[in-house]
C-alpha cells in the first residue's frame, strides 16, 4: 500500500484530517523503520473493525501535579497516546508524573511515543496491554498480552536512546504482516523464556491494577531528567549501535 493510498483509506473511514494525520504519521514511521507489521497494514486491519468510532476522542478525567488519568472514550489507542504526549509537552511535570490511560488500544510502536517526549527533553517509560497472546513457556492458556515496554532518555547531543521491547518472541504485527502464525507467539528467551513471561505478567497486572475498566490500557511515567548520561554512555559504547539509533 502506498502512502497516498493509506492516507486516502484512513479518510474513507471517516477520520477527520487531524486524526487521519496522527494515524498516518505513526504508520508511515513504522514503514520507514522497517516495522511493516505496525505500518500501513494496520489500515487494512482497522477496515475490519465493526465498532470503529472515527469521531471518538479521549478525555483527561483526572489532572493533578503528579498524576493524570485518561479515558480512551472509544478512541483508538493511537489517538489516546498522541493526546497524552501532546499534553505532557504542553505542560511538563515539575519533577515526574504518572499517566494512566484506560480503554486504550491499539497503541502501536511504544517507542514512537516516548521518542517524542525525549526529543523534547523528557524521560519517558511506557507500557501497554493487549489481547492475551502469551502463555506460560511450559504451555497452557494465553494469559498476557505481548506487553511491550519502551524507555526513552534524552541527550544533550540531540540523539535520545530509545529502547522498545516486546515480551514476545515476535509481535502481533508480524502475524498481520504474514511473517508468522499467531500460534507461534510465545515469551522470548528460549530456555530462559520464564524471565520474559514473568515480566509480561508483571506488566499485565501493573496496568490492570491501575485501569478500572479492566480493558486494555497503557501506563506512562514521564519526568524531567536530573542528569545527562547518554553522551558519556555513547562514548563508552564507541561504534556499537544503541537502541533507537537511526
Amino acid at each position: 500500500m502506498s502512502p497516498d493510498e493509506a492516507r486516502a483509506r484512513l479518510e474513507a473511514l471517516a477520520f477527520d484530517d487531524v486524526a487521519a494525520g496522527v494515524l498516518f504519521e505513526h504508520f508511515h514511521a513504522a514503514e520507514r523503520s522497517g516495522r511493516e507489521g505496525h505500518g500501513f497494514r494496520r489500515v487494512e486491519w482497522l477496515e475490519t473493525w465493526t465498532e470503529l468510532r472515527p469521531a471518538a476522542r479521549p478525555r483527561c478525567v483526572v489532572s493533578e501535579p503528579g498524576f493524570e488519568r485518561w479515558d480512551g472514550n472509544g478512541a483508538l489507542g493511537y489517538l489516546v497516546l498522541d493526546a497524552v504526549v501532546q499534553a505532557q509537552l504542553a505542560a511538563p511535570p515539575e519533577h515526574g508524573r504518572l499517566v494512566v490511560c484506560d480503554d486504550t488500544f491499539p497503541t502501536g510502536m511504544l517507542g514512537y511515543w516516548v521518542r517524542r517526549l525525549a526529543e523534547a527533553g523528557l524521560v519517558g517509560m511506557l507500557t501497554a496491554t493487549s489481547p492475551p497472546r502469551l502463555g506460560h513457556p511450559d504451555g497452557g492458556p494465553k494469559l498476557t498480552g505481548t506487553n511491550p515496554l519502551a524507555i526513552a532518555v534524552p541527550s544533550s547531543d540531540g540523539a535520545p536512546v530509545v529502547a522498545d521491547v516486546s515480551m514476545g518472541n515476535l509481535t502481533y504485527g508480524d502475524v498481520l504482516a504474514g511473517r508468522a502464525h499467531e500460534d507461534e507467539l510465545a515469551p522470548f528467551g528460549g530456555e530462559q523464556a520464564h524471565k520474559a513471561f514473568a515480566l509480561a505478567v508483571g506488566l499485565q497486572l501493573f496496568v490492570d491494577a491501575l485501569t478500572p475498566s479492566r480493558g486494555y490500557g497503557a501506563v506512562l511515567v514521564v519526568a524531567r531528567p536530573e542528569a545527562d548520561p547518554v553522551p558519556s554512555f555513547r562514548d563508552l559504547a564507541a561504534s556499537v549501535r544503541l537502541p533507537g539509533d537511526r
